[in-house]
């Protein structure tokens, strides 16, 4: 039996490297992304690292089903869930870094916080519940990326960090709610990505760690499975 994941914010950073290293161990994939070029160009890039002739999540024949579009989307969602009827991993890795330069709470924009909340912390939920029929089928898990912003009080960081404690929590209930899954909400550390760039600037991004180290360890984890929780890969 192979096994089929869908992975959000697939196109680049975490994401890719992510898809990149389950395809190189035979996996099915449903990727995502809102640019469709780059998207593509993934798709095909992970076809060609992947098993000829493997029937695809869609039934398509091809390994990679590539479907972009924006997660907030409800009518988006409905279509990843369709394409990925047996389903044994979900990794909500989509996320924004919100308003940048970084604002302190005090000025932080309350309509750009509320986008915030939908692209880190409702969209996620909204995935999880349409895939959960195709997860329960095969015991499947579900991996969240978090950040240690959810824990700690870094100045400018409120914003974000708010939003990835709301996606921990979440996932904490939802671990005790389905105990036949896998649940885990994973801080991934800083990684060399441009959302980090964003953030703190190309140069200081440079020196953090490879999405691809980091994407190898998140896949030694889904292979150990271990119980339900917070994971740092730090």
């Amino acid at each position: 039996m192979t096994n089929t994941a869908l992975i959000t914010g697939a196109s680049r950073g975490l994401g890719l490297a992510l898809a990149r290293s389950l395809a190189g161990a035979g996996w099915n994939l449903v990727i995502t992304a809102r640019g469709r070029d780059d998207l593509d160009r993934v798709a095909a890039e992970l076809d060609a690292t992947t098993t000829a002739g493997t029937a695809g999540p869609a039934g398509t024949g091809a390994p990679v089903t590539a479907l972009a579009g924006d997660v907030t989307d409800p009518a988006h969602v409905e279509r990843l869930s369709l394409a990925a009827p047996e389903l044994d991993l979900l990794v909500n890795n989509a996320g924004d870094l919100g308003v940048t330069p970084l604002p302190r709470l005090a000025s932080y924009p309350l309509e750009a916080f509320k986008v915030l909340l939908e692209t880190n912390v409702t969209a996620p939920l909204a995935l999880t519940q349409a895939t959960l029929p195709a997860l329960r089928a095969r015991r499947g898990a579900v991996v969240n990326i978090t950040s240690d912003a959810a824990t700690g009080a870094y100045e400018g960081w409120g914003g974000y960090g708010a939003t990835k404690a709301a996606l921990e929590q979440l996932s904490n209930v939802l671990a005790v709610e389905e105990p036949e899954l896998a649940v885990w909400w994973v801080d991934p550390g800083e990684m060399n990505t441009r959302m980090l760039a964003d953030a703190v600037g190309a140069e200081e991004a440079a020196g953090a760690a490879d999405p691809a180290k980091v994407a190898a360890a998140l896949h030694d984890l889904v292979r150990a499975r271990p119980a339900s929780g917070r994971v740092s890969l730090r």
